[in-house]
């Protein structure tokens, strides 16, 4: 088989760039404008700087969304394959969640007391995902704080255990990587408050033995892993590998923490009920709300009754856990319909199917080309990969990223009316995307791939 990085001519890519560039700014006069009265006030054009990561010059900016689509400012529809980053799942504005929002803000947003919904919502996410104790945060990240600081105060240990590469959000102890051998921040992290290695251990997925290696010590309060790594593409993780970590975690007394807040894509149990983990604490946010901001974290009945003993009630509102507007009513309601109506086993039922149709017709482009990349597939979510082999962890994975190849992909895709990821080439599929659709990224995808090598 040919290399088809090596052979990639990098002058015909720059020009096809170039090109690609001047057409979305032919296609985006309106959100050019905007573009440039947002940097009067908002630092760099975006409210948020993860926006500027387009592979446009500028943004789309967006009039409306429904579903897998949305339309822009300048009347160009999309099928969306990105969704928020997972933070819409469940498609935009899905009509049961919608329902339920908007009953709420008739009757109350915030009032730092529960409703009824909270009951329901503990009790779907009890039956789904096996823990029996549940808590409430705005986000995933702040969900991910609180059982770092839950694990630490129960255990009375200093250090987490994380993966090369992971992501957990903007949580401070796990933006550490390993650069020749040493632990230290990962590139791009802002003002960390320590050097992470303080804090943190950091060792390669499915490395048994540096997993036995850190946690012989006993100074691990908790493991923070995804079952499948997703942040640095999609790495699976090789057989035995769940079995070891949760006997060696529970042999070193270190609580296991699973965070599906991307491989909730896995089923409606995620990959926790889908491959019957066992973990001690568990994280959820982004799409849970359909959109609303909101996260949960869980956690067995031994890590509850470990927490009342130790816990000061008269000082639970300054203790670093929790926050005035988490558990609102509002994400409540949000998050009963969507675990009720909408991220259900009928959604996984449409999604599923499409993906592995996204991944065959990808795979049939890759085979005409006879261009060494790969797909893999974690439930409803989907991406290539420019490398021969599947990366086993978050260094190899990191290795592979060709940044101009994945910035012309995404404009290219742009271009034609369909959105990616922005941050690899990664497509989730939402409940309402048609086969269609998905033939149409192939054909997308096709053209591209000519264009570089035809």
């Amino acid at each position: 088989m040919t290399d088809g990085i090596t052979r990639l001519d990098r002058g015909r890519l720059a020009g096809l760039l170039l090109a690609e560039e001047e057409l979305f700014e032919r296609r985006h006069p309106r959100s050019q404008d905007l573009f440039e009265r947002a940097k009067e006030h908002l630092l760099d054009g975006v409210p948020m700087n993860w926006m500027t990561r387009w592979a446009g010059p500028y943004p789309v900016f967006v009039a409306d969304a429904a579903g897998p689509y949305f339309t822009c400012v300048d009347g160009i529809r999309y099928l969306d394959f990105c969704l928020g980053d997972t933070g819409a799942m469940t498609g935009h504005s899905p009509p049961a969640s919608v329902a339920a929002i908007a009953e709420q803000l008739r009757r109350g947003i915030t009032m730092m007391l529960p409703t009824e919904d909270a009951v329901l919502v503990a009790e779907e996410l009890s039956a789904r995902f096996g823990l029996p104790f549940w808590q409430v945060a705005m986000t995933a990240t702040d969900a991910n704080r609180f059982v770092i600081r839950l694990a630490r105060h129960i255990t009375r240990r200093p250090k987490i255990l994380v993966f090369d590469w992971c992501y957990h959000g903007t949580v401070d102890e796990t933006f550490i990587t390993v650069t020749d051998g040493v632990a230290g921040p990962r590139p791009g992290n802002i003002g960390p408050p320590v050097d992470p290695s303080l804090t943190t251990k950091v060792i390669q997925f499915n490395d048994i033995a540096a997993l036995e290696e850190a946690l012989a010590p006993g100074d691990v309060a908790c493991v923070l892993a995804e079952p499948a790594m997703t942040n640095i593409g999609i790495i699976h993780p090789d057989p035995g590998y769940h079995e070891a970590l949760r006997k060696i975690t529970r042999r070193t007394g270190t609580l296991l923490v699973i965070d599906e807040t991307h491989t909730i894509c896995t089923g409606p149990g995620g990959y926790t009920r889908t491959h019957g983990l066992d973990p001690d604490l568990f994280v959820l946010g982004k799409p849970i709300g359909s959109g609303i901001p909101c996260a949960v974290y869980g956690f067995t009945a031994d890590v509850a009754e470990r927490i009342r003993e130790r816990w000061d009630y008269d000082t639970a509102d300054v203790g670093g856990i929790g926050g005035t507007l988490s558990g609102n009513a509002l994400a409540m309601a949000a998050m009963r319909a969507t675990l009720r109506d909408v991220l259900n086993d009928a959604a996984y039922a449409e999604t599923i199917p499409l993906a592995e149709r996204f991944n065959a017709g990808v795979e049939g482009v890759i085979a005409e080309f006879g261009l060494p990349w790969i797909v893999k597939r974690l439930g409803c979510r989907t991406e290539y990969w420019f490398r021969p082999e599947p990366p086993r962890n978050g260094a190899e994975a990191a290795a592979a990223v060709d940044e101009e190849l994945d910035r012309y992909m995404h404009l290219f895709a742009l271009n034609r009316d369909i959105l990616m990821t922005p941050f690899h080439n990664m497509a989730l599929i939402a409940p309402g995307t048609t086969e269609t659709d998905v033939d149409r990224h192939t054909e997308v995808f096709r053209e591209a791939v000519r264009s570089l090598y035809g």
